[in-house]
């Protein structure tokens, strides 16, 4: 059964810096396109950054230059390194892969606070 677990959310000041990890199991890891999204209160569901199987990333330009994606096929985790944090930035965190077949799973999201 696939399962995608997010860690290393929480609570920090604006300008600090946190780094998200989504665990994956059951999938064959290295075949997945691998995202971040994140959802705000009252707010719409927003990709962040998205990885190819092959290891292209893109992000958000609301994160450009702040945040950085990227995976460990040997690990079967994929990372969200984030910077220069702002309060807009607080929001549930949530790891997603899709599959070239069609296959997608969602992580249960984990929590970034951005406040002083």
């Amino acid at each position: 059964q696939a399962q995608l677990v997010e860690s290393g959310g929480g609570l920090v000041q604006p300008g600090g810096s946190l780094r998200l990890s989504c665990a994956a199991s059951g999938i064959i890891f290295s075949n997945y396109q691998m995202a971040w999204y994140r959802q705000a209160p009252g707010k719409q569901r927003e990709l962040v950054a998205t990885i190819t199987s092959g290891g292209t990333s893109t992000c958000a330009d609301s994160v450009k230059g702040r945040f950085t994606i990227s995976r460990d096929n040997a690990k079967n985790t994929v990372y969200l390194q984030m910077s220069s944090l702002k309060p807009e930035d607080t929001a549930v965190y949530l790891c997603f892969a899709h599959s070239p077949f069609g296959r997608e799973y969602w992580g249960q999201g984990t929590q970034v606070t951005v406040s002083s």
